[in-house]
């Protein structure tokens, strides 16, 4: 399990020394095992709060945290040239961005990594940087020899998938072909556009035995030509008559979840908000819960009047007078 220490201690990344020394005082006769004899939980926490007090009050140690998170201890013990080098395979990783666009006929979507290395420094690399780098005594493409063994996690990966309203609100599948290995990535019913869908140990890989990294796949929604979706609601415009905003009437209309008729009261003025509960987007994967859909009555001036039509629109007018 990961362990941030800021989050630990309670404080900020932006925090001073002594308001780390402050928060940790505080927590540190909170857990205490002298205040909580037997207890393993708050004698586990004491131990995090030590740990993470001892890392941030120490200004080398927290320089090391910040820029290389809970891998800190194994850069601590890096040559300079080393993490330099290890930083260019970082930033080349962390540029890694990919958009499932396209499919085959079958649905599949081809996804590949490639030769990450070799693309990254102009070839000559392979999967030598992972000796040269952090493994056994190897030559690096760079010159110079390394001995030491590092096991660091691989890099997380990117991507960006699009799916239509119909999609979200139903629940789709989507398969995967990342380097030789087909993935069924299951959407739920209900998913929100700008939700990140995480396939844990999917990313790149680790190093010298660490984990792999995680595939990050953020899905995005096609604009829908009738529907625009704000949280589980939807909303859209309805056209009528202008003798159907007088008098009442009813419409037909085609939602996600089907068709249904639509009262409109008698004297509906334009722009009248109709809710229709439960015609919304799934609150959940079950589809147990649902929004409200939101129909905004736009009325509809008649054209081209004959010249009957206008008598009787004057009388009316007189009418009204």
């Amino acid at each position: 399990m990961k362990k941030d220490y800021y989050e630990i201690l309670g404080v900020s990344k932006t925090a001073s020394a002594e308001e780390i020394k402050k928060a940790y005082r505080k927590l540190a006769a909170k857990y205490h095992p002298d205040k909580n004899p037997g207890d393993k939980q708050a004698e586990e926490m004491f131990k995090q709060i030590n740990e993470a007090h001892s890392v941030l009050t120490d200004p080398e140690k927290r320089k090391l945290y910040d820029r290389y998170g809970e891998n800190w201890k194994q850069f601590e013990q890096m040559d300079e040239k080393t993490r330099q080098q290890y930083e260019k395979y970082q930033q080349y990783q962390q540029q890694q961005h990919y958009n499932f666009a396209g499919s085959d006929n079958n649905g599949h979507y081809e996804f590949a990594f490639g030769d990450i290395f070799g693309d990254a420094f102009g070839g000559g690399f392979g999967d030598d940087i992972f000796g040269a780098f952090f493994g056994g005594r190897k030559r690096s493409p760079f010159g110079s020899d390394y001995a030491q063994s590092y096991a660091m996690p691989g890099q997380d990966v990117h991507a960006e998938l699009e799916i239509s309203l119909e999609e979200a609100y139903h629940g789709t599948t989507r398969l995967f072909k990342i380097n030789d290995q087909t993935i069924k990535l299951k959407i739920k019913p209900g998913t929100k556009d700008g939700q990140i869908l995480k396939l844990k140990g999917k990313g790149n890989p680790g190093i010298n035995g660490g984990p792999n990294g995680d595939l990050l796949i953020t899905v995005r929604l096609k604009p829908h030509p009738v529907f625009t979706r704000s949280g589980d609601d939807l909303h859209m415009e309805l056209p009528i008559d202008l003798y159907t905003a007088v008098l009442g009437g009813s419409a037909q209309i085609q939602t996600l979840k089907g068709k249904v008729k639509v009262n409109i009261p008698a004297e509906s003025n334009n722009g009248k908000i109709i809710r229709l509960p439960g015609l919304g987007m799934p609150k959940d994967a079950s589809k147990t819960r649902f929004g409200d859909l939101y129909i905004k009555l736009n009325v509809q001036i008649p054209q081209n009047l004959s010249e009957k039509e206008k008598q009787l629109f004057r009388e009316l007018a007189r009418l009204r007078k």
